[in-house]
């Protein structure tokens, strides 16, 4: 059996090279679509940039399936494996692609291409290791060792937030505009590197090899479907808020205070990753203490602060005074730590083994597809259309009402065998 520290690593690394390298794209959405979606009306290009970077959670769906079925069918290392690799490769090219006034429409055809393997890529990634961690981990410490996978998305969001950050104060303008952003995205075949070794170094999981032989011949999403409907509808329900949650307060907010407060856009981005690292800090925290005091009550106080707190803590944001603005996300943070460091591993707890990657990893994926990838879009329609400058923090408010209703009513998980 692989050593904890081990499993860990393995869980934590590819999570921080596949988000780093998804969401940097976001931190950089401005540059970008001045580059590769140039236009006279500065919203249609942002907008189109957005576009694109949707477009990848569109295709984290069929990911999902992709991989949740190699995990379930031929092992859970394997497809993490391969997991790390589509999204390296894709990254680095991007770091290497011809702008639109280079090459003209073949520019933004070919960053959409790569953005579609991202999101296959991403499909299967945070899941499938999240699976894979938890199936190794001791049973009371389910949820600490679940919450290493999501410790490792925020990292390397984190770490995006900062490379965005440096690149932008680094470099004048035309620097940035002229070769500068490509940096970033070519700075994330180091992480790949490292990733392939350590998973590579991991044995597969006890709960897959019982099983191994008996799979070879299901269907695991079909299998899903028929026998655990419920559990798939609970795992899109809570994945939403956490794609709604997770995409506007620490993937959208550098661009909120760039554009709408007027922020220099390096502020913004340490202001943001400011936050994440409170989050970082309190997510193993509070997934310890679930595993003392069960998942429910977590999920019962988050969706309730989420709930009640989201237009209150938005307007203060609203003040533009950068303390306030800086305690204001930093209890968002707080509210995200109870709520994101439980949901993986409560998560995996409500499937079986034999088809808890598929079903785990549709169901959260159709959510983030949805909910996930287009709340940057979305939330600069609502704020065209409405004029309402917190109507972001309506649009979170309502999705956590709707997971605290249903969160009355779920039973709790920590005990479960899996």
């Amino acid at each position: 059996m692989a050593s904890n520290k081990n499993v860990a690593f393995s869980g934590m690394v590819g999570n921080i090279l596949e988000w780093y390298d998804f969401t940097l794209y976001g931190y950089l959405a401005v540059i970008l679509s001045q580059l590769f979606f140039p236009s006279e009306n500065e919203t249609v290009s942002l907008l189109a940039s957005f576009g694109a970077f949707a477009v990848g959670f569109f295709f984290r769906p069929l990911g999902s399936v992709l991989f949740g079925y190699i995990g379930d069918k031929y092992g859970r290392k394997k497809a993490l494996i391969l997991s790390i690799f589509l999204m390296a490769i894709p990254t680095f090219l991007i770091g290497l692609l011809p702008t639109y006034q280079q090459i003209g429409i073949l520019a933004p055809i070919l960053l959409t291409f790569f953005r579609i393997l991202q999101g296959l890529s991403t499909g299967g990634e945070y899941t499938t290791s999240v699976t894979f961690v938890v199936e190794h981990a001791p049973k009371d410490r389910r949820g600490f060792f679940g919450s290493i996978n999501l410790l490792g998305a925020v990292i390397g969001i984190m770490f995006g937030s900062l490379m965005g950050a440096f690149l932008t104060s680094t470099f004048d303008k035309e620097t940035l505009l002229d070769w500068g952003w490509r940096v970033g995205f070519l700075f994330g075949i180091v992480l790949a590197i490292v990733g392939m070794y350590i998973r590579k170094n991991t044995s597969e999981t006890p709960e897959f090899l019982a099983i191994e032989e008996e799979n070879k011949t299901k269907n695991p999403l079909l299998k899903t479907f028929i026998h655990h409907p419920k559990e798939f509808l609970i795992a899109i329900i809570y994945s939403s808020l956490q794609g709604v949650a997770f995409f506007l307060l620490f993937v959208y907010m550098p661009t909120f205070y760039s554009k709408v407060l007027k922020i220099e856009m390096s502020k913004a981005l340490f202001i943001n990753s400011f936050a994440m690292f409170v989050l970082i800090i309190l997510i193993p925290v509070m997934a310890h203490l679930s595993d003392k005091y069960g998942r429910k009550p977590f999920l019962l106080a988050s969706t309730f602060l989420y709930s009640a707190a989201s237009v209150f803590l938005f307007k203060a944001i609203l003040s533009g005074d950068i303390r306030i603005i800086v305690m204001s996300h930093v209890a968002f943070a707080v509210i995200s730590s109870l709520f994101m460091s439980i949901l993986p591993t409560f998560l995996v707890e409500n499937f079986p083994p034999d088809v808890r990657n598929t079903a785990f990893s549709v169901g959260y994926n159709i959510s983030l597809g949805i909910f996930g990838g287009t709340v940057p879009m979305v939330a600069t329609l609502l704020i065209q259309k409405t004029g309402i400058l917190y109507s972001p923090a309506v649009y979170l408010s309502a999705v956590a009402f709707i997971c605290f209703l249903t969160t009355l009513f779920i039973k709790e998980s920590f005990k479960n065998e899996i």
